[in-house]
């Protein structure tokens, strides 16, 4: 092999360009984050999770007859098959929540008679059936838990407010399915992140989209990578009050411990997911009676300002989605399972993606091992 195409080692592929999109563009050093082009923050501001998903998944924005089409789909998907309803019946209680999406995302390529099916139409089918049943697994285990009978979809409300529906047994208002709406437009994608870049290796081999998925789920379940908002929400029960902010910052950054929710592994700047949630998640506290938690999150955020915005560390989206989805009444737990839900659209779109004019992703590993060495007969060790 010649010096001009040997492999170079990069370390966690920080600095390796491993594919190419369409779906989202990130400039770290900027702040900005696209979706097909369009800020961010616009799309919170002005979009929905479905028509955000449209955009991703078809590289452009919807007509009102596209969207309506294609929301008539998601909610065909709603309904789980029966025989979903009767696994997760018999899933320990106590398990934890991603362990639970996992194995009931995998489950339910058995009822699916596509699920071995190649092809772009038919993938794109599936990837509506698992954004669309999605919710209805996290809801229905939740309510399994909890001793709380399953709530059937509500082909009527949009993906957000069903979910919530399906979760409480009960209509959210309009500002809380709006506050969750955001959340999803927020984590639908965010470039070849780890579970992203999972999904697609899997898919690369030719395995199925669900295989994809439950790969992808499997790593977002990592501390490094999913979770982070339920560190945050750990973090605030932790101080309790506001007069207890600085010193509770001040000691872990004296002590050198990571603040959770500030700080992200490609965002130099303020993370522009977070700009329109602070506004947003000041509302929905507002709005049900969790302002003090709210004011304890800015104060969080004045002080890292003052000690540590130089060295490029801000708030990253899991800090104010983490006071958000408290607010909304998600339990700590299912935190993760939230940004799952959400991710589907980008892992999926993805995934489509790495499959037209896919090459099996299969990097080198640099050997360290020693070399030469005798093999020792048993009866001499």
């Amino acid at each position: 092999m010649s010096l001009a195409t040997a492999p170079t080692f990069d370390k966690g592929l920080a600095n390796t360009i491993a594919a190419e999109t369409q779906m989202s563009f990130i400039d770290g050093g900027k702040g900005v984050l696209e979706y097909v082009g369009i800020d961010i923050d616009a799309l919170a501001r002005n979009s929905t999770f479905e028509e955000t998903v449209y955009l991703l998944w078809n590289r452009r924005l919807p007509s009102r007859t596209e969207l309506e089409s294609f929301t008539a789909d998601l909610r065909a998907e709603y309904e789980l098959p029966g025989g979903m309803l009767d696994l997760i019946s018999k899933l320990p209680r106590d398990a934890t929540p991603m362990h639970a999406l996992r194995t009931l995302v995998s489950a339910l390529a058995l009822h699916d008679a596509e699920a071995d099916v190649e092809g772009a139409e038919a993938n794109e089918r599936k990837a509506i059936r698992l954004l669309a049943k999605t919710p209805a697994l996290i809801a229905n285990f939740d309510r399994f838990r909890k001793g709380k009978p399953f709530v059937a979809s509500d082909t009527s409300l949009s993906m957000a407010a069903n979910f919530l529906w399906m979760l409480n047994g009960a209509k959210p208002t309009d500002a809380v399915a709006k506050a969750l709406d955001v959340c999803l437009i927020l984590h639908a994608d965010h470039g070849l992140n780890a579970s992203t870049f999972a999904g697609r290796v899997t898919i690369s081999t030719l395995s199925d989209l669900y295989s994809a998925i439950v790969t992808a789920i499997g790593t977002l379940k990592g501390p490094l990578h999913g979770g982070a908002n339920e560190e945050v929400m750990i973090m605030l029960r932790e101080i309790g009050a506001i007069e207890q902010v600085e010193p509770y910052i001040m000691a872990r950054l004296k002590a050198k411990d990571r603040i959770m929710g500030f700080g992200h592994r490609v965002y130099k700047a303020y993370d522009p997911r977070a700009t329109y949630l602070k506004t947003f998640a000041k509302q929905v506290a507002t709005d049900t009676g969790n302002l003090s938690l709210y004011e304890m999150s800015r104060r969080i955020e004045e002080i890292m300002a003052r000690e540590v915005a130089a060295k490029g560390i801000y708030p990253n989206v899991d800090f104010y989605s983490a006071t958000t989805y408290h607010s909304i009444g998600i339990d700590l737990d299912l935190f993760t399972c939230m940004f799952a839900m959400s991710r589907i659209a980008g892992w999926a779109g993805h995934c489509i993606e790495q499959l037209d004019g896919n090459r099996l992703i299969r990097p080198a590993a640099a050997y360290v091992g020693p070399h030469g060495q005798p093999y020792v007969a048993m009866q001499e060790r």
